[in-house]
């Protein structure tokens, strides 16, 4: 076999069978080289958004659902419809010891503040947060530090700014930390700037201080504004949401069947939705370009027939001077393997070419909607491999056709 595909003969064959009629055998590889060149398009287009997504959540804990209170909207032991509920510490603690799955309750405030850095000035968002935020909503610090546990436990006066803020209390290339800035005529420290472009759900993230902190200088108590609930990986959020709302309504004596008293939001819920979207494309991509690819290998297959044909008289000839038939359907096979993979080699480079120009108008930047839009050189060997396997298997058709003629007939073909 090895000396049968490298022989010269065997080659010059194919390349005379296909420059007898070179428009014939142009326009019979366009329906593999349209197909690959779907199938490598789609796949790596799929593969940028997916790339975005994952760009976008990528230090988020996707399986997590934020929870915050709202007013009952049924009247329940003596309380009226409309009752202003208000979530705790002590609350956050019950759902991070009762409820199943949970891994980690992540208790926040939030308000609005004034904030002067000497004749700089502006209303930004000051959030009241745990060392444990930066687990869950990973901030992508540009300089120092985020807030730690010595903070919390010591009251601290220290702020985490966004690049925003930044830019609007300090002089470009300045160094933030270390310099004070005053939050409602408090001195705080900034000890880390993040980016902007981060994940934020929810609220904005304008400033972080120590939850401690927060909760003393606004004179919180125990309240709070809102919890993130996250999930163990192998639990459903759904069911952690649910649990968490039921035990919600029993601390805050809200009516079992009240769907108002707590709203929610249900980040691994979308993030799930988002999955299955790209998941469900790919399927279809892979469905489309295969499709496509055995639509165009067909089409090989009808032209090597038209081939064969044509070319009865030259098989009969062969058989006479002692060709066997599996030197005969050997050769038809080569020639549609041959066609098969020039097509798809030439739908491979198509595809990149496509790749690198949906990389260059539509991946650039923080906010690109197609992130290295790519595929893998696994999935190219894959397509080449069908390739091969469709190339083969269409041609056994002619292959059988040309074998099946006796070669005294042959020879009388006119």
């Amino acid at each position: 076999m090895f000396k049968f595909l490298t022989a010269r003969d065997t080659w010059q064959e194919v390349f005379d069978s296909l420059s007898k009629n070179k428009l014939r055998s142009i326009l019979t590889m366009v329906g593999v080289w349209w197909g690959i060149l779907l199938l490598i398009g789609l796949l790596g287009s799929a593969r940028g958004l997916e790339n975005s997504f994952n760009r976008l959540f990528g230090d988020f804990a996707t399986n997590s659902v934020f929870v915050w209170a709202q007013s009952t909207s049924k009247p329940f032991k003596g309380f009226q419809e409309g009752k202003r509920v208000q979530l705790t510490l002590s609350d956050a603690k019950k759902i991070e010891e009762n409820v199943e799955g949970i891994e980690f309750v992540v208790p926040r405030s939030q308000s609005q503040a004034l904030v002067i850095r000497n004749f700089l000035s502006g209303n930004f968002s000051i959030n009241g947060d745990y060392p444990l935020l930066d687990k869950v909503q990973k901030k992508k610090l540009i300089h120092g530090r985020f807030i730690n546990q010595n903070d919390i436990d010591g009251n601290k006066k220290m702020a985490v700014i966004s690049e925003s803020v930044y830019k609007q209390l300090f002089e470009k290339d300045e160094m933030a930390i270390g310099e004070l800035i005053q939050i409602n005529s408090m001195n705080f420290k900034v000890i880390g700037v993040f980016e902007d472009g981060n994940m934020s759900m929810g609220p904005s993230s304008d400033m972080h201080i120590p939850f401690t902190t927060f909760q003393q200088i606004y004179n919180r108590g125990e309240n709070i504004n809102w919890m993130m609930i996250t999930g163990n990986p192998e639990y459903d959020i759904t069911q952690i949401e649910e649990d968490a709302k039921l035990i919600l309504r029993n601390l805050n004596q809200v009516h079992p069947e009240d769907k108002r008293a707590f709203g929610s939001f249900n980040l691994g819920k979308e993030f799930a939705k988002i999955t299955g979207f790209l998941v469900g494309m790919q399927f279809l991509t892979w469905f489309v370009g295969i499709a496509t690819l055995i639509a165009g290998v067909f089409a090989i297959g009808n032209i090597l027939l038209i081939t064969v044909k044509e070319r009865t008289k030259e098989i009969g000839v062969r058989r006479a001077l002692g060709a066997t038939p599996y030197e005969i359907k050997r050769q038809i096979l080569l020639e549609a393997v041959f066609i098969t993979l020039v097509a798809g080699f030439f739908g491979i480079i198509s595809g990149g070419w496509i790749l690198i120009f949906l990389d260059a108008a539509f991946g650039q930047g923080p906010d690109a909607a197609i992130v290295n839009a790519s595929v893998s050189i696994t999935v190219v060997f894959v397509a080449l491999l069908i390739l091969v396997v469709l190339g083969t298997l269409i041609g056994l058709i002619p292959a059988i056709k040309a074998t099946s003629v006796k070669p005294i007939d042959a020879l009388r073909e006119e």
